[in-house]
């Protein structure tokens, strides 16, 4: 007993399969044309319409003892991955932005200028990486530059331990090209919501048609015997002499 009723599942499973497959079949071209429309439209918007961002950064190092030549150990090390988390945290303040701010004359408060700008350890090392993005490549070079030459006497003021340096200098990102949008994503993504969105149109539209369209579904929904079939005939049939 049930091995007939695991039997008629598998059954089951393997019609609604098949109905599946045939829906999806049925509309394949439309499927197809959705995605890639929505695909394009997607790469189209993303490239002319959303503002292009550039980046520019630079990396500090940081000794947890102000004097360089004395032997650095493992102990060491981790007091000073330990202080570029401090480290981290002071060069985003206002103390050291405002400042960046005044030298450079910008039209920016604090607050704009601090969302535009990342720092944070490298790999959980004593490397600290500060990152600005921004439409302009040119102006964001320019302030994680004059960023890395404020923030230095600050951090040996403020922090009355270790020290910091420069070890690479502020340079554009990516090779100078656009680190945001993705275009490839981006498309990729429209490509996606096409294709769920015309799926669920289709299925949608499926489940709400309660029209007969094979004597299949008559047995199966009415459960009653099938007398006999009314083949379609073509009306021109009815026209001949």
């Amino acid at each position: 007993m049930e091995e007939k009723i695991e039997q008629q599942q598998q059954m089951e499973k393997e019609i609604d399969l098949r109905v599946v497959w045939g829906i999806l079949r049925k509309n394949l071209v439309l499927i197809i044309i959705i995605t890639v429309i929505f695909g394009i439209g997607a790469y189209l918007y993303s490239a002319f319409f959303i503002e292009k961002q550039y980046s520019a950064s630079a990396m500090l190092i940081v000794n947890n003892k102000a004097n360089d030549k004395t032997t650095v150990n493992a102990t060491e090390i981790n007091a000073a991955q330990d202080l570029a988390e401090v480290y981290s945290i002071i060069i985003k303040s206002d103390t050291v932005l405002t400042k960046v701010i005044d030298q450079l004359q910008l039209n920016m408060t604090y607050e704009q200028l601090n969302s535009k700008i990342s720092v944070s350890s490298v790999n959980s090392t004593q490397v600290i990486k500060i990152t600005m993005t921004h439409p302009n490549a040119d102006f964001a070079q320019k302030v994680v530059a004059k960023l890395i030459e404020v923030a230095p006497p600050i951090l040996a003021d403020k922090v009355e331990a270790g020290s910091v340096k420069v070890i690479s200098a502020s340079t554009i990102s990516n090779s100078g090209k656009p680190v945001s949008p993705s275009l490839r994503r981006n498309a990729l993504i429209g490509a996606l919501a096409g294709m769920v969105l015309v799926l669920l149109i289709i299925f949608l539209k499926e489940m709400l048609n309660n029209t007969f369209k094979t004597e299949d579904d008559i047995l199966n929904t009415l459960n009653v015997p099938l007398i006999g079939i009314i083949p379609e005939v073509d009306g021109k049939e009815f026209n001949k002499p």
